[in-house]
């Protein structure tokens, strides 16, 4: 299971606390759920992932995804930050 809350929203940012796993349809109901609240693109997202308790690899897939567009993952686990290296510096998390 999945919860996306919206704890900030403006006419330039959101900031959605994601909580639970990050695995099969819950992907794209995250995928779906940035794509809603970061509309238009000048709107900057961020994600709190603090309670992220699991991500498989299509969850990971898509959290570099939406960091490669911009958006910032905040308060991610060291066992979720590890899987998100991808050579470059990790300082967000």
């Amino acid at each position: 299971m999945l919860r996306i809350t919206v704890i900030e929203s403006s006419e330039i940012a959101v900031t959605l606390r994601v909580e639970g796993r990050i695995t099969g349809p819950w992907v794209e109901e995250l995928r779906t759920a940035c794509t809603v609240h970061s509309f238009p693109d000048e709107v900057q997202l961020s994600l709190e992932l603090a309670d992220i308790s699991f991500a498989d690899a299509a969850g990971i897939g898509l959290l570099k995804e939406l960091r490669k567009r911009g958006a910032n993952l905040i308060g991610a686990t060291p066992f979720l930050a590890e899987q998100l290296k991808d050579g470059t510096s990790a300082r967000e998390f």
